[in-house]
């Protein structure tokens, strides 16, 4: 007897009740031109919350102005409350639910546009800003924390439904985890305890904010992905910990390194002349010479996370979200037949909005989505699909 839960069935997260199990992942809207909300990205949202998404996450919003991948990229601050008040009143009169991602880029983040120094474990060298992150101190890392925490109310005060805190990708708290960037010798550094403590210190101060007013989620890194990068060993132990901390009502399992290998979580076709065709010279030039050690090609497959999530979910009980590869229903079912309690899609719902009500009217439904990962380059002008044109068309 099949006993898995149907995956358009209601479901629980902390203290919501989501319509269904499917929920829109943060991609990169590149729609805040000002640091503040518009009409775009309100429309990037309410699309896919119309067209049947149980939750739709608003990407990387911002801790800390100096935390940002770019300058242009939303922070959370009261200046933004009216804006994201429209933007989840958009999507809760769709019947959706709306989380915002918060985090701090870490060494990712580009202290040119930004006008501020960014942090990372140890001094670092961005190329994209052709500046170097200075080594966070302690009084830096607290102020982070309490910036996370700030951050989650300010979500409330927006009418959010919950925030996924970002712990992957090789932004600050993913890279003090990772042994290839850490290499402090403090009591940040060195043992896999000493490296998790940002990680478990951001959430238990986003938890102590919010209480059980909202659901608090985590995006964490299975695998960075690169010689040197967290394992999924290590990465399974700070998961562990995570639950026992009880700071969070799910994880988000992801993996890959926004600094080194970032095709890692994406797969399928890597767009290297689209992604320099992004950049203004010299940086266009670099990315034509060497873009291919960068953006390395893994091919696609249906649920390519799956072999490593499982492993999470034979040792975790709290509930976990798959991402991945989850572009049909006959993956879906699979995700939840495995013990998953939500899917996460991307690339798919950007190129069709009302692609889960399709699914859920026709089971036999496929996405258009090719795995072509061209709609990557475009975040940095207007993120969309270059088959389709959504989230515009």
């Amino acid at each position: 007897m099949n006993t898995s839960p149907d995956v358009f069935s209601p479901a629980k997260l902390g203290p919501l009740t989501l319509r269904n199990r499917i929920i829109k992942a943060a991609t990169f809207e590149a729609a805040t031109p000002d640091a503040l909300v518009t009409d775009d990205l309100i429309n990037y949202h309410r699309r896919p919350a119309a067209g049947g998404i149980g939750m739709t996450t608003v990407a990387y919003c911002a801790v800390a102005p100096g935390g940002r991948t770019d300058g242009w990229q939303l922070w959370m601050r009261p200046e933004a409350v009216p804006g994201l008040r429209r933007l989840t009143d958009a999507i809760h009169a769709e019947g959706a639910a709306i989380s915002a991602q918060i985090g701090h880029a870490g060494p990712v983040a580009n202290a040119k546009t930004n006008k501020a120094q960014a942090l990372a474990p140890v001094r670092f060298f961005n190329p994209m800003s052709m500046r170097f992150a200075k080594k966070a101190t302690k009084d830096d890392i607290r102020d982070v924390m309490e910036a996370h925490a700030n951050a989650a109310r300010l979500a409330i005060d927006s009418g959010f439904d919950a925030v996924e805190i970002h712990l992957g990708h090789n932004y600050l708290a993913s890279s003090f985890l990772s042994p290839l960037i850490n290499r402090r010798d403090d009591e940040f550094g060195g043992s896999l305890e000493n490296r998790a403590k940002v990680a478990r210190g951001t959430v238990l101060a986003v938890r102590r904010a919010v209480g059980d007013r909202i659901a608090v989620t985590a995006k964490l890194n299975m695998t960075d992905g690169v010689r040197g990068g967290i394992s999924t060993d290590e990465s399974l132990q700070t998961a562990i910990w995570l639950q026992d901390d009880g700071g969070l009502d799910a994880i988000e399992l992801t993996a890959g390194s926004s600094l080194v290998n970032p095709m890692y979580l994406f797969r399928g076709d890597a767009p290297v002349k689209e992604f320099a065709g992004a950049f203004k010279p010299p940086m266009r030039w670099g990315v034509r010479m060497m873009g291919k050690n960068f953006l390395r090609e893994y091919p696609y497959r249906e649920a390519y996370l799956l072999r490593e999530a499982r492993l999470f979910r034979a040792e975790l009980t709290m509930p976990l979200i798959l991402l991945g590869g989850i572009t049909n229903r006959e993956t879906m079912d699979l995700a939840m037949a495995e013990g998953f309690d939500f899917v996460a899609m991307g690339r798919a719902v950007l190129a069709e909005p009302d692609l889960i009500n399709r699914i859920r009217a026709d089971k036999s439904t496929r996405a258009l989505c090719t795995h072509c990962n061209q709609c990557m380059p475009t975040i940095y002008s207007h993120t969309h699909c270059v088959l389709t044109g959504a989230p515009d068309r």
